[in-house]
């Protein structure tokens, strides 16, 4: 339970601070560095980011589980 408290914690304090380094960056850079840096659509590159990390994870979690089951669905023939 502890370990699962402090991995929380963790998740909040980066999702935190790259929030803090966006809000700098739009606000001390000019437009042309910020389209480079952030990309053209500049408001939603958070929710972009998650749905990417997210993607990236289940096509990970989907290739492991289809090795998975051809390794043991060949054992239990």
């Amino acid at each position: 339970m502890k370990r699962t408290f402090w991995v929380a914690v963790g998740v909040v304090i980066g999702v935190v601070a790259v929030a803090k380094a966006q809000a700098y960056v739009k606000a001390n850079t000019p437009d042309n560095a910020r389209q480079f840096l952030l990309g053209p659509d500049q408001d939603n590159v958070l929710q972009r980011t998650l749905a990417g990390l997210i993607e990236d994870f289940n096509t990970t979690r989907k290739a492991r589980e289809a090795e998975l089951n051809a390794q043991y669905s060949g054992i239990s023939k």
